[in-house]
């Protein structure tokens, strides 16, 4: 049923894998898919904003960030060298729906956190990936 689960992480935001990690591995074991973990660096918005930054610092947090996913599987997935590693850079729930759209995956497994008040007004990256995905997505919830 499933061939490719990508499961978007905030390598900052434990709730964003603590239990999603487990379920796409299991699912991905379970179907004998291809397990595909990627974070997304924001953007700066708006262009002004990002003079008050040296120069080279998105290039320096590029590699920090691949750093740490490569890190992150290795340290937390069962079978890291079967995972596929994807870092990307722009608007979270855009990035997430165009590379799954890209890497033609059956599933998109997301972790979520409890909503705050302002995520019922704005609505939280989860949300918008489960309106806007052309694919099944499976939202983990916290305990």
């Amino acid at each position: 049923m499933f061939t490719s689960v990508l499961l978007p992480i905030d390598l900052n935001q434990e709730s964003s894998w603590d239990r999603a990690l487990p379920a796409a591995e299991q699912i991905a074991r379970d179907y004998g898919a291809k397990l595909t973990i990627m974070s997304v660096l924001p953007t700066f918005g708006l262009p002004a904003v990002s003079q008050y930054f040296p120069e080279g610092f998105e290039k320096k947090a590029e590699g920090a960030a691949s750093e740490a996913l490569k890190s992150f599987v290795r340290d937390k997935c069962t079978n890291p060298d079967q995972v596929k590693l994807h870092l990307a850079h722009g608007t979270i729930y855009d990035e997430i729906l165009q590379y799954a759209a890209k890497i033609q995956c059956d599933l998109i497994v997301m972790g979520s956190h409890r909503p705050e008040f302002k995520d019922y007004l704005l609505g939280p990256n989860a949300a918008r990936v489960v309106r806007h995905a052309k694919q099944s997505v499976f939202v983990v919830r916290p305990t």
